[in-house]
Formats: structure tokens, C-alpha cells, sequence
């Protein structure tokens, strides 16, 4: 069950700053980073590298935006090998706001796209790399793209990106092992000079074991966030992967800890995790956004309801 090859990347704050607009404080920031780095986690992906043209800093947190000094200032102090990941998505960041990696604490970014954006995505990458950054790419709502979409994108990926990783990226939580295991040996045929990693949502309690399923057909980048903290339905929770994979480099003690001290009183003041509605959502393929505003109404738990409006209405 131990590969030595496998790299676990913590997206606790990127994923999770989706449900508060990331506006977590450095105080709980440096919390999740000080436990990520005694639990010998590979990387901690902190937030997105947005453009402040783009986003305004009175609406959103700075976890939106992943400033150098920001980052540094979780860091200081903390005798740390975890390695800083930041996720850029196509079309929302400023290129000319990314300095050399050798004056930034960033070590990784992944660049977040859809099939339809992989030229671009292709573009950013290459330049990520080229000023020194270890890169990945990750195909977002991969369930839906056509077979022959996917095989374009896998090859030019292979022919044309710099790229060390490509995740495959269930985001509606819609997959089952059977099409995690296709969509892992597709792409590993494909794709030779790159690792393959995966991005599992929790919309119908999947993320854990479709990561297992990728993991046996040899992905060796897996995500994860601590007590499964992520948008809507949250994403494969952390303690549970370090307790599959038997690594006796990660150790889950300092991750027990960060949840009992941190993430307990938040889940008091912030709704993620499997509920109904995005059980929903994950059944039907569709982006959570319907689930997540009616969980912000008075009907949120007119479940019935919900899924008629998205089905088009009562069976005839």
C-alpha cells in the first residue's frame, strides 16, 4: 500500500476559502501551516493568485490574492519543508503580478482550467515554469467532456505543456470509481512525462475512495483538505487519506489536533460537508452554485423541490 512516490497537496485554505469569500485570518492560516508542516504534509496550496484589477480587496480576503508578504508573515517563525502552492485560474490573474520564483515563497502554481481553455492554460503554465516554478494543470467538471475532447486535450498537454502534473478534477462530485478509474488510465496513456494527480469533491461521498481509486491506477498526486473543509460539499478529507496511505513520513497527530482545536468551532460558524442538496447536484453533474443559494434561504431543506427545479419538473 506504501509508494514513496506519492505527494500530498493540502488545499484546506484555497478550497476552502471559497465559502468565505477567503477571508480566513493569519492567525488560523498560520494554525492550518504550522500542523500541515510537523505532519510532514508535500505542499499546502494557500489561495489564488487573482488579479486586484480583476477582484476587489473590499469584497473578497486576502487569500483571494496570496501576497508575497501575506504568506511570508503565516510562515515566519515555523521551521517548515511544506512546500506553498498557489492556484491561478485562466483569465483571472495579472501574468506580470508573478515574480521569479527565486524572490517568491511560492514554490508551486496550478493553473485551473476547463477543456475548452486548455491553449491558455498552456500558456500561463509555460510561463509559470519558465520563471522557475514547479506547475501543474488541472481540468476542472472533467465528467462532462466528450471522450474526444479529452484525448485532444491530453495530447497537446503532452506535446506543448511544462507542466509536471496534470489533475484530473471531479468538480461537482459527480464521479464513480469505475469512470475515476477510466479517466486515470486515459490519461496515463497519454500523457508519459508528466505525474497524473486528482481533485475529488464529496458531493455523494466519493472524493475518499474515488482518490483510492486513482491512487491504485497510479496517480501520485492526490489532494486533500483537513476535516474535508471545501466548497459546498468539500473535498476528500486529509486525516482519512494520511490514514490510507501507511507513509511513516506523515504523521496525522498534529492534523487530529488542528481539527479539534481549529476546525470543530468552525464548522459552529461555516456549513460544508455532505448534505442533500449537493448530493443532488453531484447525481446530476451540475455545479453546486443552486445548492449553495438555497442553503442561504428559508427553503433549504425543501429537498423534493430543489431537485424537481433542476430536473425540469415531475416525472409525466
Amino acid at each position: 500500500m506504501f509508494r514513496e512516490k506519492i505527494k500530498v497537496l493540502d488545499c484546506t485554505i484555497r478550497d476552502g476559502g471559497l465559502i468565505n469569500n477567503h477571508d480566513f485570518d493569519h492567525r488560523f492560516v498560520k494554525a492550518v501551516y504550522r500542523a500541515l508542516s510537523e505532519a510532514k504534509i508535500d505542499y499546502m496550496e494557500i489561495g489564488y493568485k487573482n488579479s486586484k484589477k480583476m477582484f476587489s480587496p473590499k469584497e473578497f480576503g486576502i487569500w483571494k490574492f496570496c501576497d508575497d508578504e501575506d504568506i511570508k508573515r503565516v510562515m515566519d517563525g515555523i521551521d517548515s519543508q511544506l512546500k506553498i502552492s498557489v492556484m491561478c485560474d485562466v483569465d483571472r490573474v495579472d501574468m506580470d503580478d508573478i515574480k521569479p520564483r527565486k524572490e517568491s515563497p511560492v514554490t508551486m502554481i496550478r493553473t485551473a482550467c476547463y477543456v475548452k481553455d486548455v491553449d491558455k492554460a498552456i500558456y500561463m503554465t509555460n510561463q509559470f515554469a519558465d520563471k522557475g516554478y514547479e506547475t501543474s494543470v488541472n481540468i476542472m467538471s472533467i465528467a462532462g467532456v466528450l471522450d474526444n475532447e479529452l484525448t485532444e486535450c491530453f495530447e497537446q498537454l503532452e506535446k506543448e505543456c511544462k507542466a509536471q502534473v496534470v489533475y484530473i478534477v471531479d468538480s461537482n462530485g459527480s464521479l464513480y470509481q469505475e469512470t475515476t478509474e477510466f479517466l486515470i488510465k486515459k490519461a496515463k496513456g497519454i500523457i508519459k512525462s508528466k505525474e497524473i494527480g486528482i481533485h475529488a469533491h464529496n458531493n455523494q461521498q466519493l472524493a475518499f475512495s474515488n482518490t483510492i481509486e486513482a491512487i491504485i491506477h497510479d496517480a501520485n498526486f492526490v489532494d486533500g483538505t483537513v476535516y474535508g473543509l471545501g466548497r459546498a460539499a468539500g473535498n476528500c478529507p486529509l486525516e482519512l487519506l494520511l490514514g490510507f496511505l501507511k507513509n511513516p513520513k506523515y504523521d496525522i497527530r498534529p492534523v487530529l489536533d488542528l481539527i479539534s482545536k481549529e476546525f470543530i468551532p468552525l464548522r459552529e460558524k461555516i456549513e460544508w460537508g455532505y448534505i442533500i442538496p449537493y448530493a443532488i447536484t453531484g447525481i446530476l453533474d451540475l455545479h453546486p452554485r443552486a445548492a449553495m443559494a438555497l442553503r442561504k434561504g428559508d427553503q433549504k431543506e425543501n429537498y423534493r423541490e430543489f431537485y424537481e427545479s433542476l430536473i425540469g419538473g415531475d416525472e409525466e
